[in-house]
Formats: C-alpha cells, sequence, structure tokens
C-alpha cells in the first residue's frame, strides 16, 4: 500500500517523522533542563534562608547580652534618684538593647518578606508554613518584650526583668528553631531530588530509544523510497549508456520514480527500434552498394570480355562459312554421281569435322567465359558456408585474364595446401577482385602482381603485392574512406576499398595496407578466421 503513495507524501511521511523525532528529543531536553533550573533556583532560593535566620538568631543573642550586661550594671551601688539621674552607662546599654531589638524586628521582617516570595513563586520545598508559624510567635515575643522596653524604668523592677529574660530565652528558643525546619525539609529533599532525577534519567532514555526508533524507521523508510528505487534507476541508466539497449528498469514501487523508470523503458525500447530499424537500412544500403559495385565490376569485366569473345566467335564465324562451302560441294557431287569423287569427299568429310570441332571449342570457350562472368555478377544468398579460397582466387584470376588491358602484365599466384574458411564467396570475390584490380591499375607493364594465400594461427591469410607506385604515408591513413582515391588514370569512385573492408569486417577479419613510399609498390593483407565467429553462429541460429 505505501508503495503506491506518491513520493511527495512519502517526503512528507519522512518529515513528519524527523519531526517527530526532534521534538521527543528537545522535549526531553527542555524538561530536564527545566527541571534542574527549578532545582537549582529552588535550592538557591532556600538555602538564602539560612543567612537571615542567622542574623535573627543573631540580634536575639545580642538581646540576652545586652541584657546581661544591664543586670550588672544593676547589681552595682546606685543613687535612689529618678530616671534622669541614672548613670550615663545604663542608659547607653539601654539604648543599644532598644537598638538590637529595632534591628531584629528589622531582620525578622525581611525573613518573613523572603517566606512570602519563596511561598508565590511556587519553587520546590514551597511549603513555609513551619517557618511562617515560627515567624508569628517570635513576633509575639518581640510584642511582649516591646511592652515591657516601653517603660523607661523596667531596668529598675526585678519583675520586669525577670520577664524580659523569660521573653529572651523564648525568643532565643524560636530563633534557633528558623533553620531546623529548613535543615529537616533538606533532608527529606535529597530524596526527593534522588528520586525525581531517577525519574529523568528513565525518561531521558526512553526518548532517546524512540527517538532512535523513529530515526531508525525514517532510515528504512527513506532507503526503501528514495535510494533504493534511485539506485536501480541509476544502474539502469549505466546499463543502457554501456550499450545493453535490452535492459530494463523494473521497479517494485508506482510513484514518481517508476514513472521515470517506466519513460525510460520506452525511451530505450523506442531507441533500440530506430537502432535496429537503422542497422537494417544500413545493411539493405551497403548490400545495395556492394551490388552496386559489382555491377560495375561486371561491367568493367563484360567490356573486357566482350573483345576477348570476339575472336572465339570470328573463328565460330569463319569455320561456318567455311562448313557452308564445303556442304554444297559434297552436295553437287553426289548430285552429279561422279564416282571418281569419293576419295575427294573422304578429304571433305574430314575437313567438315575439323571445322565442326573447331566450332565446339570455340563455342564452350565462349560458354565458358559467360558463365564465368554471370557466376561473378549472381548475388545469391548472403549465406556463408566452408569455401576453398584458393579455387575461389584462381576464378577471380583467371576473369582478370580475360581483360586486353591486363595483357601486358603478370599475375602470379602461390598457394600452398587448400585453405577452406566460412565465408561468402560473392562477397570474397569482390574483395578479391577489387585488391587485384587495384594492384593491376597501379603498376605499370610488364609489372606484377603476386597473390599468396596461406593460414597462419587459425586465420587465413591472403596478400596482394604489386611493383607499382605505391603509397605516401598520408595516402594509407585515407585509403580505406569512402570516396577517397588515388589511381593514376583518375578513373573510380573510391568505394572499392571502403566497401572490401567492410566486407571483410563483417566477416570478423582485417585488412591492412603498407607500402614503403611512391614507386616502391603496395601490400595489402587480408585475414579471415578459419573457425566460425560468434556473429556467424548467432545468424545461423536466427536462420535455423
Amino acid at each position: 500500500m505505501f508503495s503506491k503513495w506518491p513520493i511527495r507524501i512519502k517526503l512528507f511521511v519522512g518529515l513528519g517523522l524527523l519531526v517527530v523525532m526532534v521534538a521527543i528529543l528537545s522535549s526531553s531536553g527542555l524538561y530536564t533542563t527545566y527541571a534542574y533550573r527549578d532545582l537549582v533556583k529552588s535550592l538557591g532560593w532556600r538555602v538564602s534562608e539560612l543567612p537571615l535566620a542567622a542574623e535573627v538568631s543573631s540580634h536575639v543573642s545580642n538581646l540576652r547580652v545586652y541584657l546581661s550586661e544591664l543586670r550588672g550594671l544593676r547589681a552595682s551601688p546606685l543613687p535612689d534618684v529618678g530616671d534622669d539621674l541614672a548613670p550615663v552607662r545604663v542608659r547607653m546599654v539601654r539604648e543599644q538593647f532598644r537598638g538590637e531589638l529595632e534591628e531584629t524586628e528589622q531582620s525578622l521582617s525581611e525573613y518573613r518578606k523572603h517566606v512570602e516570595q519563596t511561598e508565590t513563586a511556587g519553587f520546590g520545598m514551597a511549603d513555609q508554613q513551619p517557618e511562617r508559624d515560627v515567624v508569628h510567635k517570635i513576633e509575639g515575643a518581640l510584642a511582649g518584650i516591646h511592652d515591657i522596653e516601653n517603660d523607661r524604668s523596667w531596668i529598675f523592677d526585678d519583675d520586669k526583668v525577670g520577664r524580659l529574660d523569660v521573653e529572651l530565652d523564648h525568643l532565643q528558643v524560636l530563633a534557633a528553631e528558623l533553620p531546623s525546619h529548613l535543615h529537616a525539609k533538606l533532608g527529606g529533599f535529597a530524596a526527593e531530588v534522588r528520586g525525581q532525577y531517577r525519574t529523568l534519567i528513565v525518561g531521558t532514555w526512553l526518548a532517546s530509544i524512540t527517538a532512535a526508533l523513529v530515526f531508525a524507521l525514517f532510515v528504512r523508510l527513506f532507503y526503501r523510497w528514495i535510494f533504493r528505487p534511485l539506485g536501480i534507476l541509476i544502474q539502469g541508466s549505466r546499463e543502457v549508456a554501456c550499450g545493453n539497449f535490452a535492459y530494463r528498469i523494473h521497479m517494485d514501487t508506482h510513484d514518481e520514480i517508476a514513472e521515470l523508470a517506466e519513460a525510460m523503458n520506452d525511451m530505450t525500447r523506442r531507441f533500440q527500434e530506430i537502432r535496429d530499424d537503422l542497422d537494417r537500412q544500413v545493411q539493405q544500403r551497403t548490400k545495395q552498394v556492394v551490388r552496386n559495385e559489382q555491377l560495375a565490376s561486371v561491367g568493367f569485366l563484360a567490356a573486357g570480355v566482350a573483345h576477348k569473345i570476339n575472336n572465339p566467335l570470328a573463328s565460330i564465324a569463319m569455320c561456318a562459312e567455311s562448313l557452308e562451302g564445303r556442304f554444297r560441294e559434297v552436295l553437287d557431287a553426289d548430285a552429279a554421281g561422279n564416282a571418281a569423287a569419293e576419295p575427294s569427299r573422304s578429304e571433305q568429310c574430314a575437313v567438315i569435322t575439323n571445322y565442326l570441332k573447331m566450332i565446339q571449342g570455340e563455342a564452350f570457350r565462349c560458354k565458358e567465359i559467360t558463365e564465368k562472368l554471370l557466376d561473378f555478377s549472381r548475388m545469391g544468398q548472403a549465406k556463408r558456408q566452408d569455401t576453398d579460397l584458393g579455387e575461389l582466387v584462381q576464378g577471380v584470376i583467371d576473369m582478370i585474364g580475360h581483360l586486353g588491358k591486363y595483357q601486358r602484365k603478370h599475375i602470379e599466384f602461390v598457394r600452398g595446401k587448400a585453405v577452406v574458411a566460412p565465408v561468402n564467396g560473392q562477397e570474397i570475390k569482390q574483395v578479391v577482385l577489387n585488391l587485384l584490380t587495384n594492384a593491376l591499375d597501379s603498376t605499370d607493364d610488364e609489372g606484377t602482381v603476386r597473390i599468396e594465400l596461406g593460414a597462419h594461427d587459425d586465420l587465413a591469410e591472403l596478400s596482394v603485392t604489386d611493383d607499382g607506385c605505391g603509397m605516401e604515408p598520408g595516402v594509407l591513413e585515407h585509403v580505406f574512406e569512402p570516396f577517397f582515391t588515388r589511381r593514376r588514370a583518375g578513373q573510380g569512385t573510391g568505394l572499392g576499398l571502403s566497401i572490401t573492408h567492410r566486407i571483410v569486417a563483417d566477416h570478423g577479419g582485417g585488412i591492412e595496407a603498407q607500402s614503403a613510399g611512391p614507386g616502391q609498390g603496395a601490400v595489402f593483407r587480408v585475414r579471415l578466421p578459419l573457425a566460425p565467429t560468434q556473429s556467424d553462429i548467432r545468424n545461423r541460429s536466427q536462420a535455423a
């Protein structure tokens, strides 16, 4: 089902998985960070209460010191006078006591504000009810001390001094109780924080594992939906680029990449059809060119053969006329009934027999010449079969021998044991004819063209050597190109050697030209495989 989704939907799904993964990791990290920040703030805020509580306790201790000092001053003898006549030392200590009492109230006020702010902020350990209760008790004790202290003669009243001493003792106990609540909470807070950070660790691990699973799912889906189809598409493109046009890309998805693969398959299929059609057209055009060249060669041979046939035809005509006269004489002798003509009749019969043999021989000679010409011009089927190359070359030499323009040039054919190769006889005849006429045209009168045929390393080797005009290095580079010709007479289309090269290449062989330079002749070597090539085997299997 997922494979049928469009690729944009798959990308949105992948993007959603990434967003989920980032959200899980971000929320886990943010929650842990904020929890740690609240913990630090809570500890910092609550710990800041300790200096305030210590300050309150210090002021209460100072009040007890001042009260003890006043008691010491009261124990010394004093005049029985009013307050205005009290010693200066007593009044100074009393003022110090009063100032310390005000500072105690101010410190307690700051502590109370801190407690209220802690409850308002809502930090951990924000339950300040025990501290607020202690603060109220301290405020009540301070109020009682104020009542006693407002009477300026309290220092001379033993009852008030005693009550003040009791209040200060109580106040000291309350002041010492303030940090005890915080200490108790800190002791319990350690266990609470331990449970919290364990929970956070477990939550962080779960979030990380979940994010890893989401990421693994994302990677797997991205590989199946994107990377794998792209890899198949690239591999298919490389196969097609290497010339394997029969290769087809197969996708198990139904998205845009699959549509692209199908479009590439259609393009490759159409390209293969166009290429096959072009190959067929090239083969047809090549066959037509070879056929045209062969017909041109036939015309070239026919022009020479026509002159060659004139001689046997003239002999046949002369013999026919002589026979006609001889027959008339024999018939006239028979009509006269002359018995003395018997010896003359026997002589006439011998002459007639001789003329008939001459007519028969010359007729067969004409027949042989025309049969060779017809055999050379017959294309036949493009079928390769085992052929004796020696007989094939000899047949072409015999055809060339009838041409009058080459009568003053010599052809030497050197052949060893029989060389049989799977070739198309008509096409190889065209190769031999092109090479032989090209060599003869390059030589002067009384020149020699040497043809050698042999077999080496599973290859049939045919070399055509002439002692003619030779070729320059620049001509050797272009000698097998179409329409390139350097014939001395300025004749020819320049297709002979090009067609020869094409025919030899189609047979799985090779051809090369060598020349030592102008005026030093040239050598053309043709190599053909003695065993069928893979293309031959494939053609035979297709034909079968």
